[in-house]
């Protein structure tokens, strides 16, 4: 999910500063390497955001789970 938001994001944000670049004279455009750069950050932010809840939920044991629903 948090792949998508970056693709999204990131897609959205480069459409934008292009857009705006083109109203406003002498500015130029970063290239794309901070654009990945970021993406980047935020997907690696992402998983580890995601391991310990996943790596809690491992060690439930099935069975308890649903017994206790």
């Amino acid at each position: 999910m948090s792949g998508i938001g970056v693709v999204a994001g990131a897609a959205g944000g480069y459409a934008l500063a292009r857009v705006v670049g083109s109203y406003i004279q002498n500015v130029q455009l970063p290239s794309v390497w901070p654009l990945i750069g970021s993406a980047a950050v935020l997907i690696v932010a992402a998983i580890l955001g995601a391991l310990l809840p996943a790596a809690r939920a491992a060690r439930v044991d099935v069975v308890q789970a649903l017994r206790a629903e």
